[in-house]
């Protein structure tokens, strides 16, 4: 039977900043229409679905096979310490718990077209790896992960507060789809070698490793990039950049070609800058 400390290894807590700082950012964007109780149900949706897409990904990635030759943390199903029904249980809990919370969340707004965003964030979180045509085997895992992790997560915390959407929203929304994006560039690039045995064609396997970590560098560019623009009408939104000091480690070991779990940092510090990123510029747009 797996130990507790396995079950949460397999929930990947490390991915948690995906879900938890576009939140924050979207929240900071919506001022002055901030509203605790519409935050606190976003950051429940937006955990609920990270976590249930991680166990998702680790059922059907083990049923496959895919992580019969894994590098990276334990996977519950492909190491056999949990059986795949109980994983894909657990997957389909917390997608559960999502919908609770984003029905909620909806009914305090009134927007309920908003279901319909919802009900593609879970079919979006499922087909990622599971279904019998799993779009992230064709390589369209990042642009997934910026449309809903980024996009999706940021403007809609903003609209369910403030009604509408802002271009200071949009650009924040693109710079956490950006760090998203480059967490599974990251985690697709560590993985090029068994995904490319396995059948499993990322966008990682397309592009080949030079032209992948060429994407990366690209990808955490785009948000101080995307700093000066919010800048032009929040200066204090200035203080995101101060996060580029968390990602050195990172580019350094990208760029200076590391493989196998030398990668396996890079994932954290990406995440750990993203989550620096929506904080200090969040706080930026508050007290702006």
């Amino acid at each position: 039977m797996a130990t507790f400390t396995q079950w949460v290894t397999g929930a990947r807590v490390r991915t948690l900043p995906n879900s938890v700082a576009p939140v924050i950012v979207g929240a900071a964007a919506a001022a002055p229409a901030f509203s605790w109780p519409r935050t606190l149900l976003a950051l429940l949706v937006a955990l609920a679905l990270q976590v249930g897409v991680n166990y998702a990904n680790d059922y059907s990635d083990g049923i496959r096979g895919t992580d019969a030759d894994r590098v990276g943390p334990l996977r519950l199903v492909g190491s056999g310490a949990v059986a795949p029904a109980a994983v894909r249980a657990a997957a389909f809990a917390c997608f559960g718990l999502a919908a609770v919370a984003g029905l909620a969340l909806v009914a305090v707004s009134g927007h309920w077209w908003l279901l319909l965003v919802g009900a593609l964030c879970i079919a979006a979180a499922w087909f990622y790896t599971g279904g019998s045509r799993p779009y992230g085997y064709s390589g369209w895992g990042e642009a997934a992960v910026f449309l809903f992790f980024g996009l999706v997560a940021v403007l809609g915390t903003q609209y369910v507060q403030a009604d509408t959407v802002t271009w200071t929203g949009v650009a924040c929304a693109a710079a956490m789809g950006s760090f998203s994006a480059a967490v599974l560039v990251a985690n697709n690039l560590r993985d090029v070698p068994t995904d490319a045995v396995t059948g499993k064609t990322t966008l990682a396997v397309r592009l080949g490793e030079a032209n992948t970590r060429l994407l990366y560098a690209a990808l955490v560019t785009l948000p101080f990039a995307m700093t000066l623009l919010i800048a032009v009408s929040a200066k204090l939104a200035l203080i995101g950049l101060l996060s580029a000091a968390v990602l050195i480690p990172a580019v350094r070991a990208v760029t200076e070609k590391a493989t196998g779990m030398a990668l396996v940092p890079v994932l954290k510090q990406t995440g750990l800058a993203m989550l620096a990123w929506a904080v200090l510029t969040g706080a930026g747009l508050a007290l702006g």
